[in-house]
């Protein structure tokens, strides 16, 4: 099996095998030939070609048949994979019934068929994105449920700002991929569109009997029929193209929350599911392998998200150029999201989280909590006189020698209002998480509503 960025040893591991499955040159090849296979049956069925010539095509229309080799180096030379498939095709019914050669590809063009087989292939491979996306949801529910109370440093610009619970910090996640698998099932039904124009979308070829065929033709597909062909309007994949390249950025910004939390110096989770991620040298070592995996897909999601975007603008009734952009980009996007979302749902599942640690983390500086005592100095002195005070006292505190606590308790503005053990209450870090709780419920609330599931993790 072949992958569609032709990095077959290294797709293992960036890539996903089921979805790869269905985007490997013979699923290529195969869903051209199911596309004209279903075509001939329907044209046989409204009378537009003899009924004798569907059991030859039908017959021949197995990739397993074809030298994928020899396709592509006439692929070089025609310009499309079609053009020497169906050439191919052809021949080989011809070699049954010599008459039903005579109907292969009958009224329909290269773009026709290869555009519907990619949509066949993209309707087999991205639900197991989304499948994907499902465990990962589950899993983050989990976390959320069971680590509601779990207080831990809260970080913004990459230093302790104030106390979260690890449950917020996973309702953030869950929220994140269910909003990133509903835009991209959406997406994904919307690209579910058969296309059949014929040569400049009139379908002529047909005559009067054309939009009959090209309807019957999505249904026996299982696809939407388009009330026209769109040749050259390729919005609908490039709105599949950008859910999926926004899911790679969701994916990756949980792996970059993985890999810093399991950082040596942080400890505070870290990734068990894999039996690897050791090095190669240094036998202590475990290295966040499926997080690695995530970040990678989002720097390459970008420019093939672009790609699509760039390609759109195509010319008149058939593209030069945009449409053959297409045909690696897209494949490669849906088969990185596939790995990615794969890594992250194994990585989640796995979780291993280290509420001691956190605990740890909460009274590194002693400082986490300063917001609350500068909010309760706040009621006497005013906002802005506090948080002047405070940050003063936390700035000495943190360049050594003294405690935030007997630097506050020294000011007389704070002793005039404040005892020793109250300055010492209010700089607690576990109380000072606010309504994470409650926000934690309601994200957990609303999936329950919509009925989706958890995990047994």
């Amino acid at each position: 099996m072949s992958s569609p960025g032709g990095s077959g040893l290294l797709e293992p591991l960036f890539g996903d095998a089921a979805a790869g499955a269905h985007l490997s040159d013979d699923a290529r090849l195969q869903a051209m030939l199911d596309v004209e296979v279903a075509l001939v049956e329907v044209e046989a069925e409204l009378g537009v070609v003899p009924r004798a010539a569907v059991g030859p095509i039908r017959s021949a229309a197995r990739s397993d048949l074809y030298n994928r080799d020899e396709i592509a180096r006439e692929a070089a030379d025609d310009g499309n994979l079609a053009i020497p498939l169906v050439r191919h095709l052809t021949q080989r019914v011809a070699t049954i019934d010599a008459d039903a050669a005579r109907y292969v590809h009958w009224g329909a063009t290269s773009q026709d068929i290869l555009d519907t087989g990619l949509v066949l292939q993209l309707q087999r491979a991205v639900p197991i994105i989304l499948s994907h996306l499902d465990r990962a949801s589950a899993a983050a529910a989990h976390h959320a449920r069971r680590h509601i109370d779990t207080v831990m440093p809260g970080r913004t610009w990459l230093q302790h700002a104030t106390p979260i619970t690890f449950g917020l910090k996973a309702a953030g996640w869950l929220e994140a991929l269910d909003r990133d698998r509903a835009a991209l099932a959406g997406a994904l039904e919307q690209a579910r569109v058969a296309q059949f124009g014929g040569a400049s979308g009139t379908l002529a070829a047909l005559g009067e009997r054309g939009p009959a065929v090209a309807e019957l033709l999505a249904a026996r597909l299982r696809l939407t029929a388009a009330d026209m062909a769109w040749h050259a309007h390729r919005d609908r994949l490039v709105r599949l193209a950008c859910a999926l390249g926004v899911t790679c950025g969701t994916l990756a910004k949980i792996a970059r929350d993985l890999s810093l939390l399991a950082q040596t110096e942080v400890g505070e989770a870290a990734e068990t599911r894999r039996q690897g991620g050791g090095s190669s040298t240094m036998p202590h070592k475990q290295n966040p392998v499926s997080a690695s995996i995530a970040l990678a897909a989002a720097l390459r999601a970008p420019g093939l998200v672009a790609t699509m975007m760039a390609a759109m603008p195509q010319e008149h009734e058939r593209g030069l150029g945009g449409w053959q952009a297409e045909w690696v980009a897209l494949p490669e996007l849906v088969l990185l999201t596939a790995g990615a979302s794969r890594a992250m749902a194994e990585a989640l599942e796995g979780l291993a989280v280290n509420p001691a640690r956190m605990r740890e983390n909460l009274a590194l500086t002693g400082l986490i909590a300063s917001e609350a005592f500068a909010m309760a100095l706040a009621a006497h002195i005013g906002r802005a006189d506090a948080q002047s005070l405070v940050q003063e006292a936390a700035r000495r505190a943190g360049a050594g020698g003294t405690t935030i606590t007997e630097a506050l308790a020294a000011n007389p503005e704070v002793s005039r209002h404040f005892s020793r053990a109250e300055i010492d209450r209010h700089l607690l870090a576990e109380p000072y998480v606010g309504a994470a709780r409650t926000i934690v419920e309601r994200v957990l609330a609303r999936r329950k509503a919509f009925g989706e599931p958890d995990s047994g993790v």
